[in-house]
């Protein structure tokens, strides 16, 4: 079964051959010169570029509605938007940084790709106006995060996705197991499942999943760095980053989820492997209901937040999403921070939800999608046990591209290397990342 392209080119999932290639050269560019507007035109043709997604009209008609009343209450004022394929957002964005003729003036981005872009001098500071916005006040402080650099505002947030266990109720009940309450109940419940049924991963692990991994590093009190801006150290070479790195690579093995099978996979794999009826649990999104509900387990699963150490604490999820922001080069800076905050507002977020499932960032509208559609409640629960963000560095992107975290899962499983020497290499790794990002 092919999962929706969405869920393989979304920002903070696996990240393709040709993104890679966008992002290290990006890595490798100059700084953007100075690009800012000399003016602020009332009227005239603003340009947006938005994601390309699978199925794409329920998302243009959410679209068309807010520019519609955009242009309503802004005579004068035109709209012309384009969808851009995801895969070479890096290379397209970073040209547009560099030629302010060719730019749009309203971008969508991944909310990693935040610090990146700042660096570059693309983003336009919009603090003032996002801190005077209304609807801005009922925004999760993890979505404001993800527009944050140096306690700047740079965009407003979209939608946001977190991760949760996905189990199979069949098997569970097959089994007389429940649903584990602690981190170390998980780990023992997976293996006792694939002991009685070894046909079935008992938890569909991959060693290149990295936003899997994190809610273990995190849940142990660990860190992936610590610092802010330029001064970022990594972390994950702490002890408390070690525990957390010894329990989700405890996952491979004969026991669970074979290395050889699953040392490779990354979290399309294991959602994939859920969803064809081989795992009987999976770390899977909020966005990955859809391709589970169109595998061969529909019916047959349910969904709970992924626990922590503690019995009945939630670990902490990595809380991935889009955010659209303003280019600096705008010279309808005025009319393009309106026209953002109509494509993020909550009735467009509400819209987007009941059009594409995107989860809201601000809270009062994701408590009525949870009314709408129950399926979301775990994933709110976990927003709201406090979810977590990657470092706000522009050396992130290069990290990420580079595959450091999945390496070091990967030289643990294989054997290569023990956990000690393993994350202090990744902690090398990503310290000269974070240096040359400045």
């Amino acid at each position: 079964m092919k999962l929706p392209a969405r869920l393989s080119a979304r920002t903070a999932f696996p990240i393709t051959a040709l993104a890679l290639a966008g992002l290290a050269a990006t890595a490798c560019a100059p700084q953007t010169s100075d690009t800012s507007a000399k003016q602020d035109d009332k009227s005239g043709t603003l340009r947006v570029w938005l994601f390309q997604e699978v199925g794409n009209k329920p998302k243009e008609q959410v679209v068309d509605e807010a520019v519609k009343a955009f242009e309503a209450r802004n005579k004068g004022a035109e709209v012309k938007v384009e969808y851009i394929p995801v895969d070479t957002r890096a290379q397209r964005i970073k040209a547009a940084f560099n030629d302010p003729k060719s730019a749009p003036d309203v971008i969508e981005y991944g909310n990693t790709d935040t610090a990146g872009y700042v660096k570059d001098g693309g983003l336009a500071d919009v603090t003032a106006e996002f801190d005077a916005w209304a609807d801005a006040k009922d925004a999760d402080a993890t979505a404001r995060q993800s527009v944050t650099v140096d306690g700047k505002v740079y965009g407003a947030p979209l939608f946001v996705g977190v991760r949760a266990l996905y189990y199979r109720t069949d098997v569970f009940e097959e089994l007389g197991v429940q649903p584990p309450k602690s981190q170390a109940e998980l780990i023992s419940t997976a293996k006792k499942v694939h002991q009685a049924r070894p046909e079935l991963y008992g938890l569909a692990v991959g060693g290149a999943y990295t936003y899997g991994a994190m809610p273990f590093i995190w849940a142990h009190g660990g860190e992936l760095a610590t610092g802010t801006g330029p001064a970022y150290k990594s972390a994950v070479n702490s002890a408390a980053a070690r525990k957390g790195i010894e329990a989700y690579t405890s996952l491979f093995g004969d026991a669970n989820c074979p290395a050889a099978k699953c040392a490779s996979m990354g979290g399309n794999a294991t959602v994939t492997a859920f969803a064809s009826g081989k795992a009987a649990m999976a770390i899977g999104g909020d966005f990955s209901h859809a391709a589970v509900e169109a595998g061969t387990v529909k019916g047959k699963y349910a969904v709970v937040p992924l626990p922590g150490v503690a019995p009945g604490s939630i670990a902490p999820a990595f809380a991935g999403g889009n955010n659209i922001g303003v280019l600096k080069s705008s010279a309808h800076r005025t009319l393009a921070v309106d026209l953002m905050k109509s494509l993020t507002g909550k009735q467009a977020q509400g819209r987007l939800f009941d059009a594409m499932g995107f989860l809201p960032t601000y809270t009062d509208v994701r408590a009525e999608a949870a009314k709408k559609q129950p399926f979301v409640k775990p994933f709110i629960d976990t927003l709201g046990a406090g979810a977590k963000f990657v470092p706000a560095s522009p050396g992130w992107g290069q990290i990420d591209a580079s595959l450091v975290l999945p390496t070091m899962f990967q030289e643990v499983v294989s054997g290569r290397k023990d956990v000690a020497a393993a994350s202090d290499a990744a902690a090398k790794k990503m310290d000269a990342a974070f240096a040359a990002a400045g």
